[in-house]
């Protein structure tokens, strides 16, 4: 990781690309490409805190064929030095070692703690995080578990297994609706539990920041720490970023009412 004064660290989620067709999915992916060229003449490090895709799975010679030009330009980012960090979310779990080989990308499977110019910062998607939800944290360790992993492929055919996927996420959405897209209070946010927690139980964090909740949250927490939750790029687009003393909460031509601000009482 850089870490001198032109560090500058960009940050976003959720873009879930193949979602809900291809249509919608390109003209996304075309905004996606507007904002990665905004960002590559200061850019250190570009970190995408999971569900980039709304599915991936990688057999050992196949990969999706979908989203080239997303590929390109990070493809072309990694050649101009820019440091690539990818975190797999819940809908692209089977994220392997394709990213690392064609464009050196850093693969997290877990969150992250990062120190920067005294700053301490806990990255990760956020899925499985929290408390309840049992349900949800059995199926990830049995979608991480290598074992289910190579079954799933030996025994599925790539385009068998996409139809599967997508039919699933989809299915997914259908039943759930808004309900990703509600804030009910801070005291319902599981995230904001476990980021409470943790800085009463484990260590100090200067800023939390999680994808996953579909919400654009910026929640100041006990002793000053803040949780951010990068929201999605279907309507609300929203990025952050690090310059190494200031930290902002942008909009990329979206919903610019997306952010929710409040404060952690208790």
């Amino acid at each position: 990781m850089k870490n001198t004064k032109t560090t500058k660290w960009y940050f976003a989620s959720d873009f879930h690309l193949g979602s809900p067709d291809y249509q919608s999915s390109r003209i996304r992916e075309t905004k996606i490409l507007r904002w990665l060229d905004s960002i590559k003449h200061d850019a250190t490090d570009l970190f995408l805190v999971g569900d980039t895709f709304d599915y991936w799975l990688e057999y050992k010679e196949v990969v999706p064929k979908y989203f080239i030009r997303f590929l390109g330009k990070l493809a072309q980012l990694s050649d101009a030095g820019i440091a690539i960090h990818i975190f797999v979310g819940n809908h692209d779990v089977w994220l392997f070692d394709y990213f690392k080989k064609e464009f050196n990308a850093t693969i997290y499977y877990e969150p992250i703690v990062l120190e920067n110019n005294g700053k301490k910062w806990y990255i990760g998607h956020g899925d499985g995080l929290g408390p309840a939800d049992y349900g949800y944290k059995f199926i990830k360790k049995l979608f991480h578990n290598s074992v289910c992993q190579a079954l799933y492929k030996w025994l599925i055919h790539p385009d068998i297994a996409t139809r599967v996927a997508t039919y699933l996420s989809q299915t997914s959405r259908q039943k759930n609706g808004d309900k990703d897209n509600v804030f009910h209070g801070v005291g319902e946010e599981w995230l904001v539990q476990f980021c409470v927690d943790y800085v009463q139980n484990t260590q100090h964090i200067d800023y939390f920041i999680f994808g996953h909740r579909h919400l654009c949250l910026d929640i100041t927490l006990p002793s000053a720490s803040r949780y951010i939750n990068l929201g999605e790029w279907f309507s609300q687009c929203m990025y952050a970023s690090w310059d190494g003393k200031k930290f902002a909460f942008k909009c990329w031509e979206g919903d610019t009412q997306a952010i929710f601000k409040t404060t952690y009482d208790g």
